[in-house]
């Protein structure tokens, strides 16, 4: 047996049963099932029915393995939280073999709330990563990896809204995708068991290559990136789409590059939001650095407090690529 192979195959259940939530929530959108988050991102029901069900299936498995969730359960407790409680409640035990009750709802999703560090294992789950694709009806995904000693191990992104072939943005959709170190980087189907190993597109000049990036430009700056695009002599149009779906199409060859610039100096990104993508870049053949072309740091707790901002690219081109971003 493969080194994480129960790891893997539980970490795919949980994915697969959180897209399957997030599904349900998708097909039906409720815009009252939306909670504001302190930042202002809008979160609904279905993330914290998804950080549920993935912490749920963790703990049954690996009851000794902390694990850093975006969600905490503050606005789903006492009576002003019950109508939302229960939603997500009934969402929850559609997809677990064994039921929950109130109390172990909020005990499961507060398992969420471990604050890192460097040694020993820990999961880091994104439940919801790109809310606002979420709302928009586009790309999201559930992602979910585990963290050994400060490095990525493993990662799993569910993407219920991802077509399995990008030039036919109409035909089937829902790819999970799948990297452990040192073993590669897999593409499956929501519809199929059938694993299909991926990589990155061979390119050996940044002017041929295209770039991905955030629609929301409060996230990464636009206008950055289209200069770093005219100094690598880039003609393609930025290929944009929300949440941690932009590794997975790096690393499947859509786009050549992803940029995430930073819009504030003080801002941090939070571990939940790379870690599942940043090992499924390295093991598609790409280098995942932040701006300065430091390795993204999973080792100091909930956030990637030593980095700024991330750059995804091919081994061959990230050099000239990160030349670019510091000029």
């Amino acid at each position: 047996m493969s080194a994480l192979a129960i790891e893997r195959a539980v970490a795919i259940n949980a994915v697969l049963r959180a897209s399957k939530v997030c599904q349900k929530v998708f097909q039906n959108l409720v815009t009252s099932d939306t909670v504001i988050k302190k930042d202002g991102s809008p979160v609904t029901v279905a993330d914290f029915s998804a950080q549920a069900v993935v912490n749920r299936i963790l703990y049954e498995s690996f009851p000794n393995d902390p694990i850093v969730g975006e969600e905490e359960s503050g606005s789903l407790r006492g009576d002003s939280g019950k109508e939302q409680r229960n939603k997500v409640l009934s969402l929850v035990n559609t997809v677990l073999d064994t039921p929950l009750d109130d109390n172990e709802l909020l005990e499961t999703i507060d398992r969420g709330n471990f604050p890192g560090g460097s040694s020993g294992r820990m999961w880091t789950l994104d439940p919801i990563d790109g809310t606002m694709g979420f709302l928009r009806r586009e790309q999201f995904c559930v992602g979910l990896a585990l963290i050994i000693d400060g490095e990525v191990h493993l990662g799993v992104l569910g993407c219920p809204n991802f077509p399995v072939d990008l030039k036919a943005p109409e035909g089937e959709r829902g790819c999970l995708f799948i990297a452990i170190k040192g073993q590669g980087a897999f593409q499956r189907k929501f519809s199929s068991t059938e694993e299909t190993q991926i990589c990155f597109a061979d390119i050996s000049s940044p002017s041929a290559a295209s770039f991905c990036e955030s629609i929301v430009a409060e996230h990464s700056s636009h206008g950055d990136a289209a200069k770093i695009a005219s100094l690598l002599e880039i003609t393609k149009p930025p290929l944009r789409m929300d949440s941690m779906c932009k590794y997975c199409a790096v690393a499947r060859g859509d786009a050549d590059i992803y940029l995430r610039l930073p819009v504030r100096i003080d801002y941090e990104e939070n571990i939940w939001d790379h870690a599942a993508g940043c090992i499924l870049i390295k093991e598609a053949g790409g280098v995942v650095s932040d701006i300065n072309n430091k390795p993204l740091d999973f080792s100091l707790g909930r956030t990637l407090k030593a980095n700024k901002g991330v750059v995804v690219a091919h081994s061959k081109i990230h050099g000239q690529v990160i030349d670019a971003v510091q000029q």
